[in-house]
């Protein structure tokens, strides 16, 4: 739907605008359906819950003030000046609004066009840097390419010279995105390819495909081959498509949107929807961008997009659906749960990670306070915004540290890093770590963690 017609009359003799920022508003009007716009009331229950809007108190940084100022540019009642540009690019897009409102706003489906709009229209003064620009488009989004440059990191970790290096503050001399990226890298572990087939452990129940991630996989391959093995264990036959790609998130978010469709039409082709019972995603992050394929594609992908995200499942949603094997091996571990944003606000599971946990033999699960608030993380907000990044990842911090437990568990690899990273910068003994490998513990016999 067009913007609506006696709004658009009022900028008939003059430039919008909007066009006059740069903005492409006829490829804006496509994306947004202006009823969008007219669905929030107002009414600012959503202002609770915003993390943007509870560390700055600013109207602008609350989802309600967000909508307002998106309307008004696209009406043409306010120019597109550098303020308004910090406000929304400020956004986490964590749509803990959604879950909020009583109008069921879909925030997300307007706020993530808008951006795409606004890197498109950005000015050259204000782009990111070729460093940056590098390594969200040509370097995250590929599995093999981080494995690659995790190489030498790999063997200075293994010589302990990160260590030395960060001791005579050489690792300061760093570009600021690249120390950063530095501060969160993980201990990185030796891992092999997962094979295309893994057959059940007893009696097949499913046949399902595992998407793999970029990041993730390069990082944590351990979660993915963990995830595996939870699968086996209940009775599921595991396939690992070798055509898959990244799920075009990082693409997408950083505004890039040709690249974002491409690497989804991949995904399309790679995954048989018709082969499987379900296609698997361990990350909260991709998940939410794979259900959201048929929202994003244009009009001649809908119908196999469609067919795609019908199966698209969260781990821990396929094995509560599934009715999970209960695990045998005690862990023996006072946990706590942070809600992924992605998980629990952009795919709505919250309960079937706690159920899975309460399963385990020995595992106590702590609440959480403000688990569902976000933890600066945001897919690659922690690069493109570090400040209110390491706000939201303090406070986080502080909320882990006051319920005592030995672990934190979450469902998204982003949230791993940026939790790890706060806590190891406070000295904290807290582990984080994904369910599927607390649960791989407790069906491995591997509880014991030190």
């Amino acid at each position: 739907m067009a913007i609506a017609t006696s709004e658009r009359a009022a900028t008939t003799n003059h430039t919008h605008p909007a066009e006059q920022a740069g903005i492409d508003l006829d490829w804006l009007t496509q994306k947004i359906d202006y009823r969008l716009y007219q669905d929030c009331i107002h009414c600012g229950l959503c202002t609770a819950s915003c993390p943007t809007y509870i560390e700055t108190g600013d109207e602008n940084d609350s989802p309600r003030g967000r909508i307002y100022l998106m309307r008004a540019v696209a009406d043409g009642r306010l120019e597109l000046g550098r303020d308004v540009r910090k406000h929304l690019d400020l956004c986490l897009d964590c749509r803990a609004c959604e879950s909020a409102c009583p109008s069921g706003v879909r925030y997300g489906r307007i706020i993530e066009p808008f951006k795409v709009a606004l890197q498109r229209s950005e000015p050259a003064t204000e782009k990111a840097s070729l460093l940056r620009r590098l390594i969200l488009h040509h370097l995250f989004p590929y599995s093999g390419r981080v494995k690659a440059a995790l190489a030498p990191a790999r063997l200075l970790q293994r010589f302990g010279l990160f260590e030395r290096a960060e001791r005579l503050g050489l690792t300061r001399l760093l570009p600021p995105t690249l120390r950063r990226m530095q501060l969160m890298l993980p201990t990185l572990k030796p891992s092999a390819p997962l094979p295309e087939v893994l057959s059940p452990i007893g009696p097949r129940r499913a046949r399902v495909a595992l998407f793999l991630g970029c990041v993730a996989d390069a990082l944590y391959p351990e979660t993915n081959a963990a995830t595996a093995r939870v699968l086996q264990q209940n009775g599921c036959e595991v396939v690992i498509p070798r055509g898959q790609a990244c799920c075009g998130a990082i693409h997408y978010h950083s505004g890039v949107e040709e690249p974002a469709l491409t690497l989804a039409r991949r995904n399309l082709a790679a995954f048989d929807p018709d082969r499987y019972d379900a296609i698997i995603v361990n990350a909260a992050g991709c998940g939410a961008m794979l259900k959201d394929y048929p929202h994003l594609l244009p009009a001649a992908d809908h119908a196999a997009a469609e067919r795609f995200t019908a199966k698209v499942r969260d781990i821990t949603e396929f094995l509560v659906s599934l009715g999970p094997i209960a695990p045998r091996h005690p862990v023996p571990l006072k946990v706590t749960y942070h809600d992924a944003c992605h998980l629990c606000h952009g795919q709505q599971i919250r309960v079937q990670p706690r159920q899975l946990l309460a399963m385990i033999p020995g595992l106590e699960l702590v609440p959480l306070e403000e688990s569902e608030i976000c933890c600066g993380a945001a897919g690659t907000y922690n690069l493109t915004q570090p400040e209110m990044s390491e706000r939201l990842g303090r406070r986080k911090a502080d909320h882990i540290t006051a319920t005592g437990a030995r672990m934190v568990v979450t469902g998204n690899v982003g949230c791993i890093l940026q939790i790890a990273r706060q806590l190891k910068e406070r000295g904290s003994p807290i582990e984080v770590a994904h369910p599927v490998d607390l649960l791989d513990r407790a069906y491995r016999g591997a509880g014991r963690t030190s």
